[in-house]
């Protein structure tokens, strides 16, 4: 019998079972693949080390800061600044038809771009940032209403909205066109006014790290045991039921899987209130140069780009919508010394029926032709660097349900998220994703405050 048990060994689930394991709580996290990370993970193809999930972690604070997600993470998991060898990035940009606007992890740089760009909007959007809630007001709790509706109170000119919320949407938009006021909070703090971030080694430095601290405080971890049942008796979950038929018992249960993915396991009855599954889904093609981006003149740590007179955040009704896009170079960081190979990834939105459709051999294909077509997209908005691919790869949303178990393989879940983290049942409880908290920190946080509050409390 466990004092807890959690399913995924994703970014919310590891950090969940350090902060009870610091506890003395007796912890066993579950992962149905051979390797943690879940949204965020790694893998090695052809002697290279690739990463899945993070361009570049947000919420960036310089070493020594009191305040703010990253120094509470690291004050609750008791990590060090020095522990997660964060290296800064470089600069972005957000692109779009005769508009370019720079910003850095110096929030006066995105503030000075505005007030050259769009000078008649400067004031506006001054007074939009000043009403934004802080970390310490969102809690636990939705705070609702529009995020377009609120900016819109501030700022008129339709191209100046469409481009802040380009990155926002890109970086942890679950719905459509859309976020909701605390989210958009969130994650304009995140990126504009904290900003980028990256290990040298990339996202596995961060996961090895959780997964280090984790064991060394006697929390075991089982891989490749991924959960077939939770079985429930009246308001409790008794007992998880592996794939192996193996029984796990616990006195409280963590979910990180996704709202809709968890209640599936349950096999909760039609009457119980569901969450709708997530629609989003997004392809990445990751390429490998012969040279650092930089020598090709391309120098931008992320990209964000859009060549439409609006920027439409939506479900696409081909395969890819490559109207839009994300990219991102890993050599673009301030490093100490160069990552070596120079890589270029690009992201998309993309239609995971469309995909689920296509035959094997038509899926093989036509992953070829959008590979070519999102690079072709992409070469209007950097320096061209297709010469001196030697190597890559690209995942579709089928990717992502195949090694996540995510619905439609919507990386960001639910469009409605559950942001008290209750269940039906009242030793259950959701971390992740679809309690709220998107990206890295969001992730790490979301398993921190939900063990927190509902165990250790």
């Amino acid at each position: 019998m466990y004092d807890v048990v959690i399913i995924g060994a994703g970014m919310s689930g590891l950090a969940a079972g350090v902060r009870l394991a610091q506890y003395d709580q007796r912890v066993c996290i579950l992962e149905k693949h051979k390797i943690i990370g879940g949204l965020n993970s790694f893998y090695r193809q052809k002697g290279r080390n690739f990463d899945v999930g993070l361009h570049a972690m947000t919420n960036f604070a310089v070493k020594g800061t009191k305040s703010g997600p990253l120094s509470r993470l690291l004050r609750h998991l008791r990590f060090s600044w020095d522990d997660l060898s964060l290296s800064p990035q470089l600069g972005s940009a957000i692109a779009f038809p005769d508009v370019l606007l720079n910003f850095s992890n110096k929030f006066e740089l995105f503030e000075s771009e505005i007030a050259s760009k769009f000078p008649d909007q400067i004031d506006g959007f001054r007074k939009m940032v000043a009403g934004l809630s802080g970390y310490d007001q969102l809690g636990l709790g939705a705070s609702g209403g529009s995020a377009r509706e609120y900016v819109s109170q501030f700022i008129t000119d339709p191209l100046l909205i469409d481009m802040i919320f380009c990155p926002l949407l890109y970086y942890g938009g679950a719905r459509e066109k859309d976020m909701e006021f605390g989210q958009f909070c969130i994650m304009f703090r995140s990126i504009f006014l904290e900003g980028f971030a990256r290990p040298y080694s990339g996202v596995r430095h961060i996961l090895l790290q959780l997964q280090k601290k984790f064991q060394s405080l006697g929390g075991e971890l089982r891989l490749n045991k991924g959960v077939e049942q939770i079985i429930s008796k009246g308001d409790q979950v008794e007992k998880v039921v592996l794939t192996d038929g193996t029984e796990i018992y616990g006195k409280h249960y963590l979910s990180s899987a996704g709202w809709p993915e968890t209640m599936k396991l349950c096999n909760l009855p039609d009457a119980v209130p569901q969450l709708p599954a997530g629609k989003l889904g997004f392809i990445e093609t990751i390429s490998v140069l012969d040279c650092d981006p930089q020598k090709l003149g391309h120098s931008r740590t992320i990209l964000f780009f859009n060549d439409s007179s609006f920027f439409s955040y939506e479900k696409p009704d081909s395969l890819v919508d490559i109207r839009s896009g994300v990219i991102c170079s890993p050599n673009n960081f301030e490093y100490n010394e160069p990552l070596g190979e120079g890589i270029i990834r690009i992201t998309a939105l993309a239609n995971f029926e469309k995909w689920d459709e296509l035959s094997e051999e038509d899926y093989r294909v036509e992953k070829l032709k959008w590979y070519d077509r999102t690079l072709a997209s992409a070469v209007r908005f950097m320096p061209e660097f297709r010469d001196h691919i030697i190597e890559n790869d690209m995942f579709t949303p089928i990717t992502v349900k195949r090694f996540t178990g995510r619905e439609n393989g919507a990386i960001y879940g639910t469009s409605d998220k559950k942001y008290d983290g209750l269940t039906p049942f009242s030793n259950l409880f959701l971390c992740g994703t679809d309690q709220g908290m998107v990206g890295i920190v969001g992730a790490i946080v979301s398993g921190i405050t939900i063990a927190n509050k509902y165990i250790l409390s």
